[in-house]
């Protein structure tokens, strides 16, 4: 087996893809470009310094510009308020009865579930909003009109 530069730099880029495969690091997969412009600088016949010039801009690059689009980013919500992890969250039920103490036992999806009111005011009976789902109790707040 021929242990050239390229070669070796084609294993670098496995071996960063596996890990990557491994860990679930998006950063591992824009390393591994750089190892493969590091293969692809070594076929073209640039020497060491050349060919890590290339991996360290190329992997470098991708990076800093994955960072950056990273950081623009809105925060996720955390799981309990997010509609795209918990479906729950924004559909409207019916609160025939308000405790005093801002809890209520509804119907919902065929079960029986607490809820806490969490909007401002008193709770009144009628539509609401779920807003979170705390454990296996419903949050709610009034449903706009």
């Amino acid at each position: 087996m021929d242990w050239s530069a390229p070669t070796i730099w084609w294993l670098a880029a496995g071996v960063l893809v596996a890990a990557e495969l491994a860990t679930g690091t998006f950063y591992l997969l824009m390393l591994a470009l750089g190892a493969g412009a590091g293969a692809l600088a070594a076929h073209a016949g640039l020497a060491l310094t050349g060919q890590m010039a290339a991996a360290a801009l190329l992997g470098g690059g991708a990076v800093a510009v994955w960072y950056q689009r990273r950081r623009r980013q809105p925060a996720a919500l955390p799981a309990s308020t997010n509609p795209d992890v918990n479906l729950d969250v924004g559909a409207l039920v019916q609160v025939p009865q308000w405790q005093p103490d801002g809890t209520a036992r509804i119907q919902y999806r065929g079960s029986a579930w607490d809820v806490r009111h969490t909007g401002g005011g008193v709770p009144v009976a009628g539509p609401h909003v779920i807003r979170a789902v705390e454990g296996n109790r419903l949050l709610l707040e009034h449903a706009p009109r």
